[in-house]
């Protein structure tokens, strides 16, 4: 979504020092080394304990951007670019996103808990892929600055929001709930991560359950140490193996590689095979099944999509490929946002200046396929990728809006031509929805050992 500048100042409460022209921001930026910067871009200087981004400043403004929200001037800019001075840029960064979040209404699920949150995002991302357009937290963005980068996402295409939070000590979760505004809750496992920022586990119960102080539901597993901090005015939906007081209960059995969970609910007795047997992707996927519930699919659809639940990689991995290539595997999603972030992570590996990206069809964008793949053309060109190959027959049609690209139909038709794409010497990105079951490229395209 773009907006006009001077709509957005009032919200940062900021010092003007320039001129607030009536230009279209369109990409909020933290990161001075994304190539994604531009004169639309409205560039937050962060500073922590071991980094200033008021440094990159100069270099930002030889780049084209021309506003910038700042905790102070650099000597010598000050009438180079304009610039909005505020005490915390971090602080600005998240008013910013809640005046964001509030030109939206629709539902938004918000995750929190010890472990468990960024499984939960990904597989109820996969489960309601094929009924809405999903803005989701990229990776695991569930920190004070992560989170605000989340929903500064959203577009007017999208009508179903997951976004997951995470917090260390007291007085964070305060803030992420202003920026997620959750209507629907879920709580994962509590455990001790994250236990030395509180004095006892029932401090970090309840500062975690401020993400839900205004959802219209919870979605728990039910205790009773949980119960006991819970809000009487809170509605819940809870699910447990033992406790008859729960609303959903669930039996367990080990069958073959897979575990056949029995599910009562209300009136209903039906069971679901899940392709796990561990106890934490057990209970990752009974949580991501009540939403289902919750949100009315029918048992059939339910046993069908839990079947085919996978397991998530948490981070982009590189690896050593074939020919003195180096790989980046991100091969089980592709969506606008996280493609961004992976482009970043694409320039930061400095190994070999040429670069290609191997991309299927990107799903839920929540834009036209002319303007998001006209999106992607703009993305790849500033980030100077040398070749593009496309693999869906969606990238096939707008295979005309990139430079040096070659696509394919599917996953098999470039496995049969690989050998003919003289892959050598060059840094690799391979990016691709699951369905096109990109591992299989990972692993042609892998240094043999």
């Amino acid at each position: 979504m773009t907006l006009l500048l001077h709509n957005i100042i009032p919200h940062l409460e900021a010092t003007i020092h320039g001129v607030v022209a009536t230009t279209e921001i369109d990409t909020i930026s933290i990161d001075s080394r994304s190539m994604q910067n531009n004169v639309n871009t409205l560039f937050f200087a962060l500073v922590g304990p071991n980094y200033d981004a008021h440094q990159y400043i100069p270099e930002l403004i030889a780049q084209g951007v021309q506003n910038f929200v700042v905790t102070n001037i650099p000597e010598h800019l000050l009438n180079k670019a304009t610039f909005f001075v505020v005490k915390d840029t971090k602080v600005a960064l998240q008013k910013f996103a809640i005046y964001y979040r509030s030109l939206f209404d629709f539902q938004v699920i918000g995750i929190t808990g010890s472990n468990g949150k960024t499984i939960v995002k990904e597989w109820l991302n996969f489960l309601l892929s094929p009924d809405y357009n999903i803005i989701r937290s990229p990776k695991s963005y569930n920190s004070q600055i992560g989170v605000p980068l989340s929903v500064i996402a959203i577009n007017e295409k999208h009508n179903l929001g997951i976004f997951e939070a995470g917090i260390s000590t007291f007085s964070e979760m305060e803030n992420l709930e202003r920026i997620i505004k959750p209507t629907i809750g879920i709580l994962t496992n509590i455990g001790t991560a994250h236990d030395e920022g509180f004095p006892n586990i029932g401090e970090k119960i309840k500062e975690k359950l401020l993400l839900f102080q205004e959802a219209e539901i919870l979605i728990y597993h039910k205790n009773k140490t949980i119960d006991a901090f819970l809000n009487p005015k809170l509605k819940t939906f809870s699910w447990s193996c033992k406790d008859e007081a729960a609303d959903v209960l669930i039996t367990k059995k080990a069958v073959l590689d897979k575990t056949v969970l029995g599910i009562r609910y209300k009136a209903d007795n039906f069971e679901i095979k899940i392709p796990f047997q561990d106890d934490a992707s057990i209970e990752n996927a009974i949580h991501c099944m009540m939403l289902l519930l919750y949100f009315g699919y029918d048992q059939q659809t339910i046993e069908h999509r839990m079947e085919l639940l996978y397991p998530v990689e948490m981070r982009l991995k590189v690896k050593n490929g074939i020919n003195n290539c180096s790989l980046i595997d991100d091969s089980y999603s592709s969506d606008f946002q996280s493609l961004k972030i992976a482009l970043d992570f694409l320039e930061s590996q400095k190994q070999y200046p040429k670069k290609t990206v191997i991309l299927s069809d990107i799903f839920q964008s929540g834009l036209s396929n002319e303007e998001l793949y006209s999106k992607v053309s703009q993305l790849i060109t500033s980030n100077k990728i040398n070749r593009v190959i496309g693999i869906g027959a969606t990238i096939s049609e707008f295979k005309n809006k990139f430079i040096n690209c070659v696509t394919f139909p599917d996953t098999d038709a470039f496995l049969a031509a690989i050998d003919s794409l003289n892959f050598g010497n060059e840094t690799i990105l391979i990016k691709g929805a699951r369905t096109f079951q990109f591992e299989q490229i990972v692993a042609a395209l892998a240094e043999k050992t």
